[in-house]
């Protein structure tokens, strides 16, 4: 079985269950110092870029400086936190590196990206715009409808990716990246889309392959892709057919959905006779319905129908049941990434029952159950797989109004 039994109770008992904020912020302090000890800020420890590199844990310590976590020794995490940037940028520029330029969590413009945002909070506007400009100067990199072979549109190396790094640093610092290059961006992933769809017979409008494989997933998939189009609202309603391709393709994934509310990670599993056991479903961010949640949450936000927030709480309803994921405490595929399902929840209904469950996974990773049966990921310090991407979610239990998984925010 992937995960462990939950058994906590579904809703808080009449007893304050609340984690002390105090306790959060020990928490926070401690994975501080593990990841000081353990990874070394040099080119070793480089590769994997945002994802599960240096600048994936640049990033989370600028994080809980920008939450004000940990104020007395926010000097002292910036600057660790820029150790590990720099030496994320020396890496990049390596003449031997052969990551994609324009990738965003495992290639150079999420690392220009992270180093902005580093800069601007050390208050060095001067740097933050250097290193604006090279990440907007990518653009035009893949801009070209299928400028990667193995697929153009996903999240990790896709244009679904760099489109979120526009988005995050058009809102820090204005227009970075301008209009008419992100609409021209998006219009490629609808092309692209189309053009795929249309010659692979696919029953949606919108369909996308990532080495060969119809992903339906947050990662790698439709569920990331179309999210990310629907945050730039100005695109989407710019042309009626656009909007309603993008819809319809919301809503086959809604009618694909499992009768438990998960989604199968490709479409080869969506029709295939043989499904898997309930025992090995993939009930991660990554694959499955703690990532296609936030295209249902963005498609709620964004047409206001009651549907899209269902689907939703039925995500929800599964990840509470099988989301002690025994991978580890990372956010792809691990608990903090199971948790993030109820802070979002929290957000949009504002019903404390998904603090409480939030919390409640929070507290799991601490038990000795946890600790001896999960694995230990490759990446254990990285942002994604490891020990900094659950500093940011212990990090948004201190801000519930304000959280969101990390790279991927829809508010």
């Amino acid at each position: 079985m992937r995960y462990f039994s939950n058994e906590y109770p579904p809703e808080a008992s009449g007893k304050s269950v609340d984690i002390n904020p105090e306790v959060l912020n020990l928490y926070i302090s401690d994975i501080t110092n593990q990841i000081a000890a353990k990874v070394k800020p040099s080119q070793g420890n480089c590769d994997g870029g945002l994802y599960v590199g240096c600048a994936g844990i640049a990033y989370a310590m600028y994080y809980v400086t920008e939450a004000n976590t940990l104020p007395e020794h926010r000097s002292a995490l910036l600057k660790l936190a820029s150790n590990y940037i720099n030496a994320s940028l020396e890496y990049i520029h390596d003449k031997h590196n052969r990551d994609t330029p324009s990738a965003f969590l495992l290639g150079h413009a999420g690392v220009y990206a992270a180093a902005s945002l580093l800069s601007k909070a050390s208050g060095d506007s001067k740097t933050a715009g250097i290193w604006n400009k090279k990440f907007a100067e990518l653009a035009v990199m893949c801009t070209p409808e299928n400028f990667l072979r193995c697929g153009s549109d996903e999240f990790l190396v896709g244009r679904a990716g760099y489109l979120y790094g526009c988005l995050m640093l058009n809102k820090s610092f204005g227009q970075v990246v301008p209009k008419e290059a992100i609409h021209s961006l998006c219009s490629s992933v609808v092309q692209s889309g189309r053009h795929y769809s249309v010659k692979h017979d696919s029953p949606c409008p919108l369909m996308y392959a990532y080495y060969d494989t119809e992903y339906l997933g947050a990662a790698h998939g439709l569920s990331g892709i179309l999210q990310m189009l629907l945050c730039f609202p100005d695109f989407v309603k710019s042309d009626a057919k656009i909007e309603a391709d993008i819809r319809t393709s919301v809503d086959f994934m809604l009618q694909i959905r499992q009768p438990n509310g998960n989604i199968a990670p490709a479409m080869d599993e969506v029709y295939s006779r043989q499904q898997r056991p309930a025992s090995e479903e993939l009930v991660h961010w990554c694959h499955g319905a703690p990532g296609v949640v936030y295209l249902f949450a963005k498609a709620y936000l964004t047409w206001g129908d009651q549907k899209y927030l269902d689907a939703c709480i039925k995500c929800g309803e599964l990840t509470w049941g099988q989301g002690l994921l025994k991978k580890g405490p990372g956010i792809c595929h691990g608990v903090a990434g199971s948790g993030y399902v109820f802070l979002l929840l929290y957000r949009l209904t504002n019903n404390p029952v998904y603090r409480y469950r939030a919390e409640r996974f929070a507290e799991f990773m601490q038990t000795s159950k946890f600790k001896s049966g999960a694995r230990t990921p490759d990446s254990p310090y990285s942002l994604y797989e490891g020990l900094a991407g659950t500093m940011c979610f212990y990090t948004d239990l201190l801000q519930p109004d304000k959280a969101h998984f990390p790279m991927f925010d829809i508010f």
